[in-house]
């Protein structure tokens, strides 16, 4: 049986399991995603902010940028029972191959320090021209979350959303699956254009509250 890295995933290795259906940019779809923030929740994007501002960005290494930035939007994004990780494990045994490795961030469930399965996946990317496409490894990690998903509501039509981070650069990815016990599964994602932390941090934490308000009622059985 095939065994797959998140880390080592590129197109042709993702092509060999799984159909890959790549719509591309749907802004409409992003549009539609915005949930409005309250008024405390400005008072932290402000804050949040303030950690960006008159920082060189470009110098920092991810971690720093990570920690500074992306995870304490995650967080902000937080409801309920729902709850931003880190350093998450995700694994699944498909019919014809296994695919794990480590999600550098989602937004879950989480009971008394128990976690299910995501409803958002975050990829990390790492910089410079020779970095890999962080595009296919968030597809491997959606593909997996869908897998989690699937395995406690046995729903066939699984939707999931994704996101890769470049330094504060934030792009979403809309994912659907379906044909989890065929020989290859389908993957079709739809991406979204490219929202900058420093200037959109309102929109970034709206489509977050949005994807939790849309899959929260669905995706547990």
């Amino acid at each position: 049986m095939t065994k797959l890295l998140f880390s080592e995933l590129s197109k042709t290795k993702l092509k060999l399991v799984a159909n890959l259906q790549e719509v591309g940019t749907h802004l409409e779809l992003w549009d539609n995603q915005i949930s409005e923030c309250t008024s405390p929740e400005r008072e932290k994007l402000r804050l949040i902010q303030s950690y960006l501002r008159d920082y060189p960005l470009s110098l920092m290494n991810e971690a720093t940028i990570w920690s500074r930035a992306i995870y304490p939007l995650l967080m902000l994004a937080e409801t309920g029972n729902i709850q931003a990780w880190a350093q998450v494990p995700l694994k699944a045994q498909f019919p014809n191959f296994e695919m794990e490795g480590i999600a550098d961030g989602v937004l879950v469930s989480c009971i008394a320090g128990e976690i299910t399965a995501p409803y958002l996946v975050v990829v990390e990317a790492k910089r410079g021209l020779e970095a890999p496409n962080p595009k296919y490894q968030l597809y491997g990690e959606m593909l997996v979350a869908a897998w989690l998903n699937w395995q406690e509501n046995n729903k066939p039509d699984q939707e999931i959303f994704g996101c890769y981070t470049i330094t504060d650069n934030w792009t979403f990815v809309h994912g659907r699956v379906t044909d989890f016990d065929h020989e290859k599964p389908l993957l079709e994602v739809k991406m979204s254009r490219e929202y900058i932390q420093r200037s959109e941090p309102e929109t970034i934490l709206q489509i977050l509250k949005a994807m939790i308000t849309q899959l929260a009622p669905y995706t547990r059985p």
